[in-house]
């Protein structure tokens, strides 16, 4: 008799990986409440794809950064000899789809977008190579108050969360020609201490040099505390507009500190940068960041537009949420409970029924005895049971049990009509 080989089981990539039922909930939870705050702000929702050229990115975030030259997924596609890349953040493509339809033709607009991102990065905690994102961006709109109000928007977003304990550090890195000329003292500055560099600090010392500021190298900490600070060296105007959002800040209440040091990792920002950190995760502690980018639209083609914007890292948010204890269910209102022949017919239309009334129902149909079908009720979490039996059904009765403790009552016997008159009124 011939033995039949079991398959082969599949898993998941690695830095790929499933949200399982049980985490979904509190995802479900973070969403609508980044969903609502963004709506009271006025941002509408835009959806791009996963996959663009890979000339967009390299234009965008710059060829000497990180992503570019090393995380991307990126290939020739081997039908038309085109080149594609899975996004790594989302900007890039929202301000391609913005020039692309003209968005701004009617004036300012404030977008926001969610979902996946792909980096080949180390995997670690708060760091997969398939990660989640909401990214909101305005454009046309040239004043600080608008990243004071994309801040605070945040702020409100973590008070609805109930995250505390994230602390908001900003900066400004000035505008273009300012960079340059601070690029040129940083790295006289830099060559002055080359003996400290490691190799990721001297790979950048000429390409990306404002980088090496943001080392997590132990070895190079105090180097670059010293280092000369590009805030001290902005013009009138660039100045004028980061004490602009400061004092907007400082008016709504929300507290900050000016990091000398973040400059974020990506070629098109300028002005404002910010993040928001905690100290509960670890190395992976920004929790989302964004800023400036005046430039970005012309150089993907539009025309001159100002603009600003944020990345939530959504997977580090849900690890602080749980970090707090936070916590969100999807239990039914309802476990179905049938048992017998007739039960099972009518039981299927009684649950359509209680569902036309907004009633949340888990229809028990795989069979089983009474007392394993109440086990299944209990383990669901339903707020009630629903019995039916063959003796209802010829009494045109239910049974419903209360299951949670917080809930009054006692089990009854009623008409269906009386049993959603019930549950209607109980369940708010």
């Amino acid at each position: 008799m011939q033995t039949k080989t079991k398959a082969t089981k599949f898993q998941s990539i690695k830095g790929f990986y499933d949200i399982l039922p049980e985490a979904t909930p509190l995802w479900f939870k973070l969403e609508d409440a980044a969903r609502r705050v963004l709506g009271k702000y006025g941002y509408k929702n835009i959806r791009m794809p996963l996959v663009e050229s890979t000339e967009l990115f390299v234009r965008s975030v710059g060829e000497h950064t990180d992503i570019v030259e090393k995380e991307m997924y990126a290939w020739e596609d081997a039908l038309n000899g085109d080149k594609l890349t899975l996004r790594p953040e989302g900007t890039a493509g929202c301000v391609r789809a913005v020039v692309e339809s003209n968005l701004t033709y009617n004036g300012p607009v404030r977008l926001w977008y969610s979902g996946a991102m792909f980096r080949h990065e180390n995997v670690q905690k708060g760091r997969q190579r398939q990660f989640h994102q909401i990214g909101v961006e305005a454009f046309g709109f040239d004043s600080p108050q608008v990243d004071a109000e994309q801040i605070v928007l945040l702020a409100r977003l973590w008070r609805e969360l109930g995250i505390a304990d994230v602390e908001l550090q900003i900066n400004s890195i000035g505008d273009a020609h300012e960079r340059l000329e601070y690029r040129k003292v940083l790295i006289a500055y830099f060559e002055q201490h080359a003996d400290l560099l490691d190799e990721d600090a001297k790979r950048r010392l000429h390409t990306n040099p404002l980088r090496i500021l943001d080392t997590k190298n132990p070895r190079m900490q105090a180097m670059c505390e010293a280092a000369p600070k590009l805030i001290d060296s902005l013009g009138d105007e660039t100045r004028a507009h980061f004490d602009g959002l400061c004092k907007l800040l400082d008016a709504a209440g929300v507290a900050y500190i000016v990091n000398a040091r973040l400059v974020r990792g990506l070629d098109y920002y300028n002005r404002t940068v910010f993040e928001w950190v905690t100290t509960k995760l670890g190395a992976q502690g920004t929790i989302a960041g964004g800023g400036r980018y005046d430039a970005l639209v012309e150089r993907l083609g539009g025309d001159a537009t100002p603009a600003c914007g944020f990345g939530i890292g959504l997977e580090r948010v849900f690890l602080l949420m749980q970090e707090y204890g936070i916590t969100a269910d999807d239990a039914p209102d309802v476990y179905l409970v049938n048992v017998g022949e007739q039960a099972e017919q009518v039981a299927f239309s009684i649950a359509e029924q209680l569902r036309n009334t907004n009633i949340q129902v888990i229809l028990h149909a795989s069979g089983g005895s009474f007392k394993s079908q109440m086990k299944k009720a209990d383990r669901s979490q339903a707020k009630f049971a629903l019995i039916i039996g063959d003796e209802e059904v010829a009494n045109k009765q239910v049974t419903l049990k209360p299951m949670l403790a917080t809930i009054k009552g006692e089990q009854q016997q009623c008409s269906i009509e009386q049993a959603i008159e019930h549950l209607t009124a109980a369940l708010g």
